[in-house]
């Protein structure tokens, strides 16, 4: 009985596991349904403000503002991370960063010097493994990212583009389109280009004056850039980690029939050879 008593154990260490798996992917879809909330919520405020600067835009405004400049020439780039603290959400964070890594070949081959900022404890950790040195490394970001989290993140960039010191910078994130469908995207937030008005232009009364307000909704534009990509990222970890839990407790139920079925093909076969043995016992004392 030494074999069957190996598979009950197998037995209860999969209904553990398959226990654990099937809580996660439940904690997972509510975080999901609160991270794409905020998903939705951010969306209409980046729209607004892309619409009016698009109203507002013209050449001889945007030679006045730096965050405008477009370079002739890309030589200096901050390509920013974004990755998960945590794993157990499949190929999520791989993804990520094999675009990176692509992202920074591609414009290493072109010349330009690159500089990594990394946010997640995952990408921090690929990259210090493979010894890429990063010009910074974030942990401290939760899955609930906040306005004054991708603040944090894009002052100094901005301040540094203004300054002349960087010619673009790229921030790498998970699109979120569904919980099955998170795709890694690179979007350029620096320069910023002016977005492409649809439809009937609007006529403006402007107070205190155009200059005045692109000063003040450029920067917003910005962060609320960097806002976006980290929600979408955390919406689309919830939706990774949902999947791949369900993939787990999928696949224990299989392997639980599978053990199921040999514990009982093992005690049919023990219960047979003991029943042969004590007829032929009986029969031995006729």
């Amino acid at each position: 009985m030494a074999k069957g008593r190996e598979l009950k154990g197998r037995i209860k260490s999969v209904e553990n596991t398959r226990k654990i798996t099937r809580t996660m992917e439940m904690v997972a879809t509510s975080r999901m349904k609160r991270a794409q909330d905020r998903v939705i919520a951010a969306r209409p405020f980046a729209n607004a403000l892309a619409e009016v600067i698009a109203s507002l835009y013209s050449p001889e405004l945007a030679e006045r503002f730096p965050l405008l400049r477009q370079p002739e020439r890309v030589r200096t780039a901050a390509v920013i991370l974004l990755t998960t603290n945590r794993g157990l959400c499949g190929a999520f964070n791989s993804n990520l960063i094999r675009e990176a890594r692509q992202l920074l070949g591609a414009l290493e081959r072109d010349s330009v010097a690159v500089e990594l900022h990394v946010v997640g404890r995952k990408g921090i950790g690929f990259f210090k493994y493979i010894g890429r040195t990063l010009a910074s490394a974030r942990s401290d970001i939760t899955d609930r990212p906040t306005a004054h989290d991708a603040a944090s993140l894009v002052e100094d960039p901005m301040a540094r583009f203004i300054r002349g010191e960087l010619d673009a910078v790229y921030v790498i994130y998970a699109q979120f389109r569904s919980a099955l469908s998170t795709p890694p995207t690179v979007q350029r937030v620096l320069p910023v280009e002016p977005p492409k008005t649809k439809g009937v232009a609007r006529d403006y009364l402007l107070f205190p004056s155009a200059h005045e307000i692109l000063s003040e909704l450029l920067p917003s534009y910005v962060r609320n850039q960097m806002y976006r990509a980290m929600v979408e990222t955390a919406a689309g970890e919830q939706g990774a980690r949902r999947t791949a839990m369900k993939n787990a407790t999928d696949n224990a139920g299989e392997m639980l029939n599978t053990l199921r079925r040999t514990f009982n093909r093992a005690r049919q076969a023990q219960i047979t050879q003991e029943i042969a043995e004590i007829v032929g016992g009986a029969a031995a004392l006729e």
